[in-house]
């Protein structure tokens, strides 16, 4: 698969003990997206944030929490991220949690499978 110039970056935010069914929801997200062949997705462990609800989530170790922050990012053509959208929304339903979903412009410079 080739992937250069312009593309999108759809990032989504989540918490750590966020589920759909008994799988983490971030690890749904990246399997969904590559059954739907999507260029690439990653799932980030956070070390501190707040949302919505303005609790704080921390990986300090006094106040260590156990739903840290979790942020995914999905590139691929806008043309791929928009059909994924509505999976995205089911899964989002199925964990009955709330959540970010933002996406921007990006400009692919290198996309290339290891040798």
């Amino acid at each position: 698969m080739e992937l250069k110039g312009e593309a999108k970056l759809l990032r989504i935010f989540i918490g750590e003990s966020d589920k759909a069914g008994h799988v983490p929801l971030y690890e749904a997200i990246v399997k969904e997206a590559k059954l739907a062949g999507l260029a690439g997705a990653t799932a980030w462990r956070g070390v501190l944030a707040y949302g919505p609800n303005s609790r704080i989530r921390t990986a300090k170790i006094l106040d260590l929490s156990s739903d840290m922050p979790i942020i995914i990012e999905i590139t691929d053509e806008e043309a791929k991220i928009n059909p994924f959208l509505s999976t995205l929304h089911d899964l989002f339903e199925a964990a009955n949690c709330g959540g970010l979903v933002t996406m921007e412009k990006v400009h692919v410079i290198k996309y290339l499978p290891a040798k």
